[in-house]
């Protein structure tokens, strides 16, 4: 098993660990001498019905050949949430050194999906990889990032630019701070994405790269990093604050692409009626005055 791996279980399981109380566990607490925030090793063994010494080889890293019923045990047992569950039997498939790896993310989207990227003319569209490169957009995604965008493009003399990533705006552009409201949201949820993709695809050298640069200039990323933290992203609410057409607020969807692994379509629609629909018509009408959205349009 890969020494990072051993190290990524290690710190998952004593973290979820860490956050379950012996009641919020329904075990009886004898005494107040308790030096571990949560439950110990024998409670959370106890609990997944294995021996204390099993347990203690699982936390320390050793998933390699587990059941998928001792998995489910341990997701029990630590009162795993979905985005958690998936991250643990991630972290098992990949424990041993003969597990093949999953097929690398394409880095361009394919000509029909940009197409389909361009019919949607009333949403802010795009798709991303897992390491939250945007690789392509409609106009109005464009728009709406344009922050983003005008980073990526600002590079270093002789260093090639690089995609739109939202990591990199979030945690190394200060403009974030203000395009999104709960920044501290947006920071939690960003982690918690490019975490689950590390369990999903510990080999991507590109995210160990990312995570790495994010660690060494971002104080903030580095801790909420070592949080452990998992998510699963689907469908919510999004809320923005766009220096040319101020709050905007818009559910989202995404859709993994089933041909093109690793890669995800998201689009934002605004809620019918609404103000926010109404933004981004006025952003359209920007975007379409500015040309947003005419260059290249993928980050490969």
């Amino acid at each position: 098993m890969a020494a990072e791996n051993r190290e990524e279980v290690r710190d998952f399981l004593a973290t979820r660990r860490a956050k379950i109380t012996p009641e919020q566990a329904g075990l009886t607490v004898y005494g107040t001498n308790r030096r571990v925030p949560g439950l110990r090793r024998e409670e959370a063994a106890l609990l997944a019905g294995v021996s204390v010494e099993y347990y203690t080889r699982l936390e320390r890293g050793n998933l390699a050949g587990v059941s998928e019923g001792i998995l489910e045990a341990l997701a029990r047992a630590l009162q795993l949430d979905d985005a958690e569950r998936d991250h643990l039997f991630d972290l098992a498939r990949n424990a041993g050194p003969s597990r093949s790896r999953p097929r690398a993310s394409r880095q361009a989207v394919r000509p029909s999906v940009q197409f389909m990227l361009d019919a949607i003319t009333g949403a802010p569209a795009f798709v991303r990889n897992g390491r939250m490169d945007i690789l392509a957009a409609n106009r109005l995604g464009f728009a709406l990032y344009s922050q983003m965008y005008d980073g990526a493009a600002r590079q270093t003399l002789g260093v090639p630019a690089r995609p739109a990533n939202h990591s990199r705006f979030i945690f190394l552009d200060t403009r974030a701070r203000e395009f999104y409201p709960d920044w501290n949201l947006a920071a939690n949820n960003n982690v918690a994405l490019l975490r689950t993709e590390s369990g999903r695809n510990p080999h991507d050298k590109g995210l160990a790269d990312l995570v790495g640069e994010l660690s060494t200039r971002s104080a903030e990323f580095a801790s909420l990093w070592a949080r452990h933290n998992v998510r699963r992203h689907y469908s919510g609410r999004k809320h923005f604050r766009h220096p040319v057409v101020g709050e905007l607020e818009m559910v989202f969807e995404a859709l993994a692409l089933e041909e093109d692994p690793g890669l995800t379509l998201t689009v934002y629609p605004a809620v019918p009626g609404s103000p926010s629909e109404e933004s981004l018509k006025l952003l359209a009408s920007w975007a379409a005055t500015e040309r947003i959205g005419e260059p290249v349009r993928s980050g490969a």
